[in-house]
Order: structure tokens, then sequence, then C-alpha cells
């Protein structure tokens, strides 16, 4: 018997086809796939170079902010100052301490040159350099270096102990010179910078160095101090400020001076935070005497003569208390009487400041840094009503300083 194989029919040899045709489908995915490989992998390692580019970018343009570009603008105007100074001396004898020996032995004073430092601004492209009084005081010899080490020889132009401010000159031209802010717009708690000279840093690396805090507080009032310098309306910062630092600016963010780094609150002579800054608006008014005249003129006069008030005054004027001082005087042609005072008003306040008694007057007028050609505003009782008179202060030959109040 044979046997013979069954036929598939037409059925079969239509599906060997269609395998056929999937399998060779599948073999060029494949393929294709394995020849897009290389091109996938290159693609997502540019997509890391890119994504590393573009942090390094936003780390770079966060380093150069508002304050980096404000030292930029600034530092090239910063100076480092070092001086020889005459300081006076005495001799203690052991007979100081006797009453009768002490008559025939007098103290000698001494002379010695000691050497200071500080810092200071150029504030104009003739080179003129702003610092503090104090660190120039009695000085023979004063040494400015710029940024980069050049070095140059200044004299005194001009210099006020009162608000202890100095104007120095190098000589050359075209300096770069720093740009003046106004510190009666200053914000307790924006940014400030101290730039300056601590501890001689300067001649070391022949540019200033950099501090940064924020603003503490503003108009500062300590009045006149045991050494008659005036400290009013100081700006407090918690930007380090050391030894050698007196006399740099104190900048903003715009990188304009808003003030003169003068003075510290420590209990050791080195930095706690507690740092204060002459305001530049009060160094504005008195630049131009400093720079024509080398002095600020503080001889000036009002005509007005006042006494203390006495219960019978007050009573009889309508007043419920012997507070302020009543006017007994008013000079002829004087700024008093261009200013409107009669004689018999009261005086209760000046430049803001309540008048309680006669002491008051000269504790108000002594603390406030005053000069020609400023206003003093006296809130004044008369006639049972409230009356603000101004007096402009006055210069008068031979007067002598603050005659007349």
């Amino acid at each position: 018997m044979t046997v013979r194989p069954r036929s598939s029919g037409p059925g079969g040899g239509r599906l060997r086809i269609a395998l056929l045709f999937v399998t060779a489908i599948l073999s060029l995915t494949s393929a294709a796939a394995a020849q897009r490989q290389p091109w996938h992998e290159a693609e997502r390692r540019g997509a890391a170079v890119n994504r590393e580019a573009d942090i390094q970018d936003v780390i770079s343009n966060s380093r150069h902010n508002a304050i980096t570009r404000a030292v930029a603008e600034v530092s090239p105007a910063v100076v480092g100052i070092n001086v020889v100074q005459l300081q006076r001396f005495y001799q203690r004898t052991p007979f100081d301490d006797d009453p009768f020996f002490r008559q025939f032995f007098r103290d000698h004073p001494v002379e010695k040159r000691v050497k200071g430092l500080g810092s200071g601004f150029i504030i104009s492209r003739e080179g003129y350099v702003l610092t503090n009084q104090h660190v120039v005081a009695d000085a023979t010899e004063i040494i400015v270096t710029r940024t980069g080490g050049k070095q140059y020889i200044a004299r005194k132009v001009g210099e006020d102990y009162v608000s202890d401010v100095a104007i120095l000159k190098i000589e050359g031209n075209d300096f770069p010179y720093v740009q003046f802010g106004d510190s009666d717009d200053v914000v307790i708690g924006e940014w400030a910078i101290a730039l300056g000279d601590p501890f001689g840093l300067f001649d070391i690396g022949s540019k200033a160095t950099v501090t940064v805090g924020v603003i503490s507080a503003t108009d500062r009032d300590f009045g006149r101090q045991d050494d008659d310098r005036i400290m009013e309306d100081m700006i407090q910062t918690d930007a380090a400020i050391n030894a050698g630092n007196s006399g740099g600016p104190l900048v903003n963010c715009y990188g304009e001076v808003i003030g003169i780094n003068t003075w510290i609150l420590s209990g050791n002579g080195t930095n706690i935070g507690l740092g204060f800054a002459l305001p530049i608006n009060r160094v504005k008014r008195i630049l131009d005497d400093l720079i024509n005249y080398g002095a600020v003129e503080r001889r000036w006069y009002t005509g007005l003569r006042y006494e203390a008030m006495s219960l019978m005054t007050a009573r009889h004027l309508g007043l419920r208390s012997v507070h302020g001082v009543i006017v007994s005087e008013v000079e002829a042609a004087s700024p008093a009487a261009r200013g409107g005072f009669e004689i018999g008003d009261v005086i209760m306040g000046i430049n803001g400041r309540e008048v309680e008694s006669f002491e008051d007057v000269k504790q108000i007028i002594d603390g406030l840094d005053l000069k020609r050609g400023d206003n003093l505003v006296f809130r004044v009782f008369r006639g049972r009503r409230y009356l603000n008179l101004t007096i402009k202060l006055e210069y008068r030959a031979g007067g002598v300083k603050g005659e007349g109040r």
C-alpha cells in the first residue's frame, strides 16, 4: 500500500508567505533600530552638555550682582592714607600730686612723630580726596596710595574738626572718582558696602578691602562729644569697620557714596557690628567751604536774647506751665528781626526739639552742627497761638562762635 503526502492546499501556501513577510519586516525594523541607536546616544549626550552649560551660566550670572557691580565701580577711587603726625605729650613729675611743689614744676610738653593710617576716596577728576579729619590731624606728611600701588604726596586743602571731615589734594588729572548719593534716602535694611584700608592691608595688595552688611539704623544723634566733635544723623551699619577704615566710603547698591565710615562702638577696639558713618548730605553742605576757604565759618549770630520763664510771666501770657524761654531782646536789623521775632515771644521748640528750660536752648544748639547760612526753625507762642519762625544764621565780623543765642 502506497502512502502519499497530504496536500496542504492553497491556504497553506498563503500562510507560509505571510510568515516569511512578517519575519522580513521584523528584521528590517531591528536593523533600522540598530542603526539609529548611536544617534539617540549622541542626542542624549548633547542634551546633557546643554544642561551643564545652562547651569554654569546661571552660576556665573549669580556671581555678578548689584553688590559686585557697585564694588567694581567705586574701588578704583578708594585710597589708603599713611601719615606722619606730630603729637604732643606731657611728662609727669613726682610733684604733680603735691599742690605746693606743683607750681614750681610745671608740665613740659614733649613732641613726638608718630605714624598713622586711614582711608579716603577721590571725589573729582582733579584729585580731591575726602577723608576724616582725625586721620590727618596734625600731619606733617601725607601719602596717598591708589589702587595698583601708585603713591602721591598729598596736601591738606581744608579740614573741619567739629564734623570730622578733611579734604586732600593729589597732583594729576583724570582720576577715577565716586558719585555721591542721597543719605536722606537711605532705607533701613538695604545693603551697605564699606571699603577702605583696615590695618594697612592696602599696602599688601594695593587695593581696598570690601565688607558687606546692611543699614542697621539712621539718624543716630550722639550730639556733641567730650572732644567737641558733633556726631548727628549718623548712619549705623553692621558692615565690618575696623582700625584703618576711618575715612573710607559707605556705598549703596547703586555704587553711590552715602556716608564716610567714621567710628565704631566696641569694648576692645575691633568690629562687633556697630559701625557709624557720617551721612554724605552733611558733608555736601560744607564741601565748598573746605575747598574754597579751607575751613567752615562757624561764627554766627541771631540777634536774639532770651530769659528763663517765671510762673508769674507764664500766667500773664496764658500758659499753664513754665515750659519754654521768653524773648527779652531782638536786635534791630538782625537775623531774628528779619525772622519776625518780637519781645515777649515764648520759644517752645527748636528744630523739632522741645524747649522746657533755659538750659535746653544751649543744649539743643550745642548739639547741632551749625554754620553761617543754616536755618533754625523755632516754635513760638504769641498772643495765645503758636507760630513757626525761621532764623537764617548770619556772619558778623569780630563775633564769636554761636554769638547771640
